[in-house]
């Protein structure tokens, strides 16, 4: 196997330990950045709710780690951007589990933190703002940044880039709403951009991403012939 194909397939696997760990960790939390006012679940299922957004992070690296040599031949700059948007919403998901987990726990210890209600609330709020302003408002920005890439360079079938696109746009104006108060989270509205991450990973798992006009084999060389010399 080569080492792109080797690459397509991890940055495939890698997204798909994003949407399961994302998926899973919110309802753990207890209606964490769905419902504004809901108390935090039990200790145990915050604990593990931070754990795999931990998880979550350094997969989300891993997309951008695995992807970067495969862009770069075609896009330097988008390449690196994408890498570091990835980079800087991993920072913030972690920033949202450090902020959380002291409301549940301290480490090496079982016991009650026993920090003041309006505390815990506060803590509580501030992981809230980091899931709306990570995954709620960087990642469309970074998903734009590779879809247009894609698009431009016909890297992977046109409906991918197009679909992640209008994903992003939805997501994040649904979000900068949310922000504002305007309205509250539509689950429903992160279907296209999940959907897109979907198609993605399964082109990169199944096909890669075509690789740069410089990177291609060079055609076999045809061998020599030799005139065969007629007798005199």
């Amino acid at each position: 196997m080569t080492a792109p194909r080797r690459l397509a397939l991890g940055a495939a696997a890698l997204y798909l330990v994003t949407w399961v760990t994302s998926v899973a960790a919110v309802p753990l939390y207890g209606g964490s950045a769905f419902d504004a006012g809901a108390p935090l679940a039990d200790r145990g299922s915050v604990l593990t709710a931070g754990l795999l957004e931990v998880v979550l992070a350094l997969a989300v690296v891993g997309t951008a780690l695995a992807l970067y040599p495969l862009l770069r031949p075609h896009g330097p700059g988008a390449a690196l951007g994408y890498a570091v948007l990835r980079a800087l919403e991993a920072t913030v998901i972690l920033t949202g589990v450090v902020a959380i987990l002291p409301a549940v726990a301290r480490p090496a210890s079982t016991a009650a933190p026993g920090l003041d209600p309006g505390v815990v609330a506060g803590l509580h709020l501030v992981h809230d703002w980091t899931f709306l302003v990570g995954p709620g408002l960087v990642n469309p920005v970074n998903a734009v940044v590779l879809a247009v890439l894609l698009l431009r360079r016909r890297l992977v079938p046109r409906f991918v880039p197009a679909l992640g696109i209008v994903g992003a746009v939805l997501v994040a104006a649904m979000n900068v709403e949310v922000m504002f108060g305007l309205t509250s989270p539509q689950p429903l509205l992160a279907v296209p951009l999940f959907a897109w991450e979907i198609c993605l990973a399964s082109v990169l798992a199944l096909r890669g991403i075509r690789p740069a006009d410089g990177e291609l084999p060079a055609p076999a060389a045809r061998p020599a012939t030799t005139a065969a010399a007629s007798p005199a």
